[in-house]
């Protein structure tokens, strides 16, 4: 086991989860897509968003997904106007 994977295991107790239940993979990735999104302090606030708004929503692991895909579509499609305004940018110049 890794130190993250004990780490999991024992905040997981901690807060009274089943740490089988979580998606930690999918939690690094919604964190590493925010971080270069948007900017660094944006990710554990993002996953603390993410985690209570899948909490409102029943808590399950289709809550985290749902919760999960929003905003990842959040920032794409920030990206996707980013990229668009860069190019009008370079198109005025």
């Amino acid at each position: 086991m890794s130190s993250l994977d004990d780490w999991v295991v024992d905040a997981a107790g901690a807060l009274d989860l089943d740490p089988a239940l979580l998606d930690v993979q999918g939690v690094l990735k919604l964190a590493r897509e925010v971080a270069h999104a948007v900017e660094r302090p944006a990710a554990p606030l993002t996953a603390f968003l993410v985690g209570l708004a899948a909490g409102r929503a029943g808590g399950d692991p289709r809550a985290v997904r749902l919760a999960t895909d929003r905003v990842l579509a959040l920032v794409a499609a920030r990206a996707g106007s980013d990229a668009q305004d860069a190019q009008r940018r370079i198109q005025d110049a």
